[in-house]
């Protein structure tokens, strides 16, 4: 089977190498990718979100199998376009898509399909929303409605916050997916991911995942893309898991359905749990990153056929098998992120690092420069590993990132603190 992926994130290096473990892969290729992808996959110099491009490249390289890893060519339409082609694709259709490409989308279908979730309003006016915060008043979370590469969303401790935030996001720091803006309760509890594949009309869970959006240790500072995740998460007990089935996921899907958008992908769900009851934060329609890291590295080479599965539309007959294990991944971050940093600088040690089922370095925002990695992103690198236990998979995580020679880099050493300290 030739596959292709698109994206070139540390998401894709993970999915690319557990494409790579399974032998029904004949041949891979990854547009753009990175420069550790290249090590293991022909990377592809595509404009992703050129649909007519894209299945031009596809048609040209004799591809069976595409996989969309980022939101944006989603949200786009893209597996719209190669569907279309009569092209073999795991990712939702762009009116599906509308379930992370618009907030206020989702809370709307949450209603429909009476989904717990966080009391909300939407605004295109920023003087009637600094009204409505005045009058609900903070904690209150402030989030453009449309696509901001994780970091449209503000946690707002007073109303001055809020109403900084709506200042910036009406301001046009977030482009066009500032024009509208989605204010929500802010929700108590313990955030977790919660990820489920759908065919349009089975829906099969495959793991959970936390994450650490904080940039700072203790979970401080400004949101980020994320800077750690650790798989399972505890927090999902098996009546949290089944709730979250029957109360969101599911009512979500037949809704959908209903509409005459059937979801089929992956389904990323974020989960506010409060004395055991879950309510939506947000749908994400692809991998998270870095949750992918972590997921994948348990899963291997079922990840491919389980992708295939809903692509066929035969998750009834697919089956997860979870290896009793747990696994971490850690990001090393450019220093200055989530705000201004530097690239180009030299990464050492990688090299000499393990690289197997168990211990992966995966990349995200790297290239090559005369023959030596260097730093082209803000999050460029995750560090990943399984163990027996939690504590085993972090301790063979930060041995990882100790050996890794970047002082322009940085990390969080505290991820997993939730579920150690516990």
């Amino acid at each position: 089977m030739n596959i292709l992926i698109l994206g070139g994130g540390g998401r894709e290096h993970a999915l690319a190498w557990a494409v790579m473990q399974n032998p029904k892969c004949d041949k891979l290729i990854v547009a753009p990718g990175n420069a550790g992808i290249a090590a293991i996959a022909t990377c592809a110099a595509l404009d992703i979100l050129d649909g007519a491009a894209v299945v031009a490249f596809a048609e040209e390289n004799s591809i069976d199998f595409v996989i969309l890893g980022p939101e944006a060519p989603l949200a786009a339409g893209i597996a719209d376009r190669l569907r279309d082609a009569g092209l073999l694709v795991f990712g939702p259709s762009r009116e599906a898509a509308r379930l992370e490409a618009s907030k206020g989308f989702t809370k709307e279908i949450c209603d429909a399909a009476g989904a717990p979730t966080a009391a909300w309003a939407r605004f295109s006016d920023a003087e009637a929303a600094k009204v409505y915060v005045r009058e609900t008043g903070a904690p209150i979370v402030v989030k453009a409605d449309g696509l901001a590469a994780g970091k449209g969303v503000i946690i707002a401790q007073t109303v001055a916050e809020a109403e900084a935030a709506l200042d910036e996001m009406f301001g046009g720091s977030f482009g066009a997916a500032g024009a509208e803006v989605v204010i929500e309760e802010f929700m108590r509890g313990e955030e977790a991911s919660f990820f489920v594949l759908c065919d349009g009309e089975t829906v099969l869970p495959v793991g959970t995942a936390q994450d650490h959006k904080r940039v700072g240790e203790g979970d401080t500072g400004p949101n980020t893309g994320g800077m750690g995740a650790y798989s399972p998460a505890p927090v999902m007990s098996e009546d949290v898991t089944r709730r979250a089935l029957d109360e969101i996921v599911r009512p979500t899907m037949a809704e959908m359905a209903r509409r005459g958008s059937p979801y089929r992908g992956v389904l990323f769900v974020g989960l506010m749990i409060e004395n055991g009851q879950p309510r939506l934060v947000e749908y994400n329609v692809r991998f998270g990153d870095p949750e992918c890291q972590v997921l994948m590295m348990r899963l291997g080479a079922q990840a491919l056929d389980l992708m295939q599965a809903v692509a066929e539309g035969r998750l009834a007959e697919a089956r997860v098998n979870w290896a009793e294990d747990h696994a971490m991944t850690v990001v090393l971050a450019a220093k200055g992120y989530p705000g201004d940093y530097a690239k180009g600088e030299m990464i050492g040690g990688l090299d000499a690092l393990p690289e197997d089922s168990r211990n992966m370095v995966f990349h995200a925002g790297t290239a090559e420069h005369e023959g030596r990695i260097v730093s082209a992103g803000g999050r460029v690198l995750s560090v990943t590993a399984r163990g027996d236990t939690l504590s085993e998979a972090a301790e063979r995580a930060y041995t990882m990132v100790d050996a890794i020679d970047w002082p322009g880099g940085f990390c969080r050493r505290d991820i997993g603190w939730r579920a150690l300290d516990g």
